[in-house]
């Protein structure tokens, strides 16, 4: 079992006083410190037991992919235990970046388009694993520095489903907001929709106000069941009335909801479905769809709605006054895009 940053600091130091661990969490998000031995706030002796006791990175990486685009960058990353997994840098149209982070190795969902729902759940991941995707990705593109070197973004659009893994990835959060530049809105954590969380984060006071994404992927409760079978019974009249609490505890004009929706050829892109999900909207405090074309994932016979399809559905939602963006494919080449994070083994 994976023991933290902090517990194993803790068990070779003793008790370690607040102030301590501050400095060490601030040189963690320090670009100009790369080991134990650089962060001179902290006394020699503790940083040579550090040095010798605790890695200055709970993640390695085993493999980097480049899109031809050179606007997408995929690492298989280790965990300590040997266990690999995915996360994504996108360049986003600020001309920054977006990191997808992962937040288990695998998932229990199994959404049936989607290739990390193949591997089913190796474990979740701890809340050090999930926070050092972002000092990995800072530490690459500072070896690059052509690039723009700023993050500007964070998804949970990774692997593995953020609710099912609720108090690491808020504790990872927590550790982002303090210690880097990034605010609330601009991390987004996509759930495909496990109630019982979403529930607790409503009255969690040490809930992080960030943002939050359903993936929908049908109005239809029947439908929905056959792309995600994990849908619990009646699960769009819950939503719909979860949604309007999160809308009074929670939300504002920063923190509208989204539905995210993946458009499937023939599956769940018929202008019956579009016209039903119009519908639907009407009842839930959702302000905005993003629909999100299927991208392709070997071994299943899905394929990507035809673009006719897509603007025709589209513009039904549009005709009911309904927000639609559509999200732009990134990463294909190296499947590195929506859906497509999977490990042959792990």
């Amino acid at each position: 079992m994976y023991k933290s940053r902090a517990e194993t600091i803790t068990a070779l130091l003793g008790n370690v006083p607040k102030f301590r661990f501050d400095q060490i969490n601030t040189a963690l998000f320090d670009t100009s410190v790369s080991s134990w031995q650089d962060v001179t706030t902290l006394p020699l002796a503790m940083r040579t037991t550090l040095s010798d006791d605790v890695p200055w990175m709970s993640i390695a990486l085993v493999e980097m992919f480049e899109s031809k685009l050179e606007d997408t960058y995929k690492a298989v990353l280790k965990t300590a235990d040997d266990k690999n997994f995915e996360s994504v840098l996108m360049a986003n149209r600020k001309g920054q970046w977006t990191i997808c982070v992962s937040s288990q190795i695998g998932c229990a969902m199994k959404c049936t388009f989607c290739a990390t729902g193949t591997m089913g759940l190796k474990r979740s991941m701890h809340s050090d694993e999930i926070m050092d995707q972002y000092r990995f990705w800072r530490e690459f593109l500072q070896t690059k520095p052509e690039l723009p070197q700023r993050i500007s973004n964070i998804v949970f659009m990774g692997m593995g489903e953020p609710m099912a893994n609720y108090d690491n990835v808020k504790q990872a959060i927590h550790m982002w907001l303090k210690y880097t530049d990034l605010g609330p809105t601009k991390i987004m954590v996509s759930t495909v929709g496990v109630l019982t969380q979403m529930e607790k984060l409503l009255t969690d006071p040490d809930w992080p106000p960030v943002r939050i994404t359903i993936s929908l992927h049908s109005a239809n409760q029947e439908r929905r069941e056959e792309i995600v079978p994990t849908t619990v019974p009646d699960f769009i009249k819950k939503l719909a009335v979860w949604s309007h609490r999160y809308q009074e505890l929670l939300g504002n004009r920063r923190h509208h909801l989204t539905f995210e929706y993946t458009l499937i050829s023939h599956i769940n892109d018929t202008p019956a479905l579009a016209r039903e999900l119009a519908s639907y909207i009407v009842k839930t405090a959702v302000t905005k769809v993003n629909v999100i074309p299927y991208n392709p994932v070997f071994g299943k016979t899905f394929t990507r709605t035809e673009r006719v399809r897509i603007d025709a559905f589209k513009q039904i939602l549009r005709d009911h006054d309904i927000n639609v963006t559509e999200r732009k494919t990134m990463g294909d080449d190296i499947a590195a895009a929506c859906g497509q994070l999977a490990l042959s083994s792990s």
